[in-house]
């Protein structure tokens, strides 16, 4: 009896040791190559009140400015035989530290790596020249070059205006300007902790690897850090629109509002196949992308998201370790020309609304359950995405991503994507983001819901220009006092 009750609180004591060691995410294999993430479970959401943009700034330190042993330069020096570098992405509730290495040059280069983790340089030479490239990032490279996460990212601030998801993960000019070292040190110490900490390795890694950066990681605070209140963002009464004069050839529309879906909701499998109908990213299929520039030639792309898809205009599929509490479903349209802009956005509305009434029919169902089913394999062709994808299941707590969208879909009906888009995007009402020049006419234009025709190069099918009349009237719902005009210096500013 006494031996069974010592060998039950030796089991009890070795559990308890377990449940507070790090946790880990192995994916081993006989790659010659090997992957490594660290994701910390925080970010912009835990930003100081009155300083945003300070995750993402504590982030660039450890990524781009050196240990304490080593310069930025020198690390750069040593890095660039082996092929590597270390890569930093920010987002809401996750800061993610990624890098892939030969196995021949794992140790040289996890020395390095381990070292800007685990013992940052502080320079202030480095945080000057950090803090300028994210001022520059805001001024010129989003606010001047991109219309497109231009408009994407200030949809984002409308609809979480005072939610901590409520800013840009990189922060404002002006916060940033009055940032200072303490205030990263801050951060790191209090947010970069064991508790907070998701260590990934994928590859040909040795055997006793894991234990050995298990063993490296627990030099971090052993503390939990706090946790922001989310809340939750609401659905307006009615639909608004901010509107960004920018001086400007097309016009870029972003709109939206929240849904309370995320891949560890039921009906994430099934808004996963309406939003690759309506409109999946960068591909030709959507319903969306049909609609309005093959059969229209209104603009180049139409797409549609239920989940945080930064930097699309650079890649096909998403990055990976973007997890989020709170999701938004987006329609994006870019670029229009400003004589069909007002027909556009009628255009994009009344597909919507056809798709919350009617849903799919059997035929598109099938075709496009299949096509996830076969896309989602695309998501972790690198080992790096896969391990990635990996963390993000860790995340929701849901089984590995493609298997558990398998299952699901398999066992998917048609009657289930319909319910799930009457549920969650019916009754919605857009949050609408424009981008353009001479913002106060198409204001004027919007909210007299005057008719919009539109004209065409060349003979178009009866239907469709029966079709078009309907939507040259379509009611967008504007009110003057629910659309505010701003210049784009001033956002992010």
């Amino acid at each position: 009896m006494r031996i069974h009750t010592f060998l039950a609180g030796m089991v009890m004591i070795a559990a308890l040791h377990a449940a507070e060691r790090i946790s880990v995410v192995a994916l081993p294999s006989a790659s010659p190559l090997v992957s490594i993430r660290v994701v910390f479970l925080t970010g912009s959401a835990s930003d100081a009140a009155g300083k945003p943009g300070t995750a993402a700034l504590t982030a660039a330190m450890l990524a781009r400015g050196g240990s304490r042993t080593k310069s930025y330069k020198q690390i750069l020096d040593e890095l660039f035989p082996m092929a590597v570098s270390v890569q930093e992405q920010v987002d809401k509730e996750m800061v993610a530290f990624s890098a892939t290495t030969h196995a021949d040059n794992l140790e040289a280069f996890y020395k390095i790596f381990r070292g800007m983790l685990l013992d940052p340089g502080w320079r202030p030479e480095d945080f000057e020249r950090l803090r300028e490239d994210a001022v520059n990032f805001l001024r010129v490279s989003l606010r001047g070059n991109n219309d497109e996460e231009l408009g994407k990212e200030a949809l984002y601030n409308e609809i979480y205006a005072g939610h901590p998801y409520g800013h840009h993960s990189a922060g404002t000019v002006s916060s940033l300007k009055s940032m200072t070292i303490e205030d990263l040190k801050r951060f790191y110490f209090t947010y970069f902790t064991q508790k907070n900490l998701i260590l990934g390795l994928a590859g040909g890694y040795p055997r006793n690897f894991p234990a050995r950066i298990q063993a490296d990681f627990s030099k971090l605070p052993n503390t939990r850090p706090p946790v922001p209140e989310l809340g939750s963002a609401r659905r307006h009464a009615a639909p608004r629109m901010l509107m960004i004069e920018k001086d400007t050839r097309a016009v870029a529309y972003s709109l939206g509002f929240p849904i309370d879906v995320t891949r560890a909701h039921p009906d994430y499998p099934a808004l996963l196949v309406a939003q690759s109908y309506f409109g999946q990213h960068r591909m030709s299929g959507g319903r969306l992308y049909s609609r309005m520039r093959e059969l229209r030639g209104l603009n180049y792309g139409d797409y549609a998201y239920i989940e945080y898809f930064p930097r699309g205009m650079f890649q096909f599929e998403p990055d990976p370790n973007l997890a989020r509490s709170q999701q938004i479903f987006q329609i994006w349209i870019r670029p229009v020309e400003p004589a069909t802009a007002h027909f556009a956005l009628r255009l994009a509305l009344y597909e919507f609304d056809k798709l919350v009434r009617e849903g799919l029919d059997p035929a598109s169902f099938e075709r496009t359950r299949n096509f996830v089913m076969k896309y989602s394999k695309l998501l972790i062709k690198t080992q790096s995405a896969e391990l990635g994808y990996a963390i993000d299941s860790r995340f929701y707590r849901i089984p590995e991503y493609t298997a558990y969208l398998e299952n699901a879909l398999r066992r998917l009906t048609r009657e289930d994507v319909n319910r799930a888009i009457a549920k969650h995007l019916g009754g919605g009402n857009f949050t609408i983001v424009a981008v353009a020049k001479d913002c106060a006419a198409l204001k004027a234009k919007l909210v007299g819901e005057e008719p919009s025709p539109i004209r065409y190069n060349s003979p178009k099918p009866p239907e469709l220009l029966a079709e078009d009349k309907t939507v040259a009237s379509w009611k967008i719902g504007l009110k003057p006092e629910n659309v505010r005009i701003i210049d784009v210096r001033k956002v992010f500013e």
